[in-house]
């Protein structure tokens, strides 16, 4: 839990010292642990801190690049937030390359001709569910585009164009799918954009078990993609 620090974390933004802090067990993923170990508000408490840059990974090559983007952070501090449960390790010939943490925020796969119908956009350990969610989508005959965006500092940071390019305008209909509430997500979701997250706390049991009463699953993303496509 971050709250245990925050004030040490918050003088290190302030002071402009490029700390590295390390986080674990940073969802509902807990699982048996309970809701009281279950840091479901925890990101967006982070995000909120000026001058902190918090990182995400989705998979192990992306936790390889977010420790790279930390070390190479000359005046802020970085908050590396990890999962405790194991994920899969997408594969790189089908998705883009991991470097795009670098970023902060990167198409990770696009929908055939790079003209989607629906954004995705995931961090860590939902990153998974909804690539399975594009899969789904594809098969529906419906055109996404999923966005790893492991740190809305690092992507802030880029220039309009680029922005632009991974997040365009011209498609309003957007889900974010994160276990975590959904403050902050709203500069990227707008108004019509969809949320596949917390909404309360979590529960005691396995982790995949919590996921799945929480309403975090791939099909979730699914439907939250198409009622914001306005296709249910």
């Amino acid at each position: 839990f971050s709250d245990y620090c925050r004030p040490s974390i918050r003088l290190a933004a302030l002071m402009s010292a490029p700390s590295i802090i390390v986080f674990t067990h940073d969802s509902i993923g807990v699982g048996e642990d309970g809701p009281t170990h279950q840091p479901v508000e925890q990101l967006a408490a982070m995000r909120a801190i000026p001058g902190l840059i918090v990182l995400r990974p989705g998979d192990a090559n992306e936790a390889i690049y977010a420790w790279k983007a930390a070390l190479r952070q000359p005046k802020r501090p970085t908050s590396l937030v990890l999962t405790r449960q194991n994920m899969p390790t997408l594969d790189r010939t089908k998705y883009a390359p991991a470097s795009g943490v670098e970023r902060g925020g990167y198409v990770l796969i696009d929908a055939p001709g790079g003209k989607p119908d629906v954004l995705l956009m995931a961090t860590g350990s939902e990153l998974s569910r909804a690539c399975e969610a594009y899969d789904q989508l594809a098969a529906a005959g419906i055109k996404a585009r999923v966005i790893s965006m492991p740190s809305f500092e690092l992507f802030e940071d880029q220039d309009a164009a680029y922005r632009e390019k991974v997040l365009p305008s011209s498609v309003t209909a957007r889900v974010a799918v994160e276990a975590g509430i959904r403050q902050c997500w709203d500069r990227y979701l707008g108004f019509n954009g969809g949320f596949v997250g917390m909404k309360s706390y979590g529960g005691s049991a396995p982790a995949q078990t919590v996921f799945e009463k929480m309403g975090i699953t791939a099909a979730a993303v699914v439907e939250e993609a198409k009622r914001v496509l306005g296709k249910k």
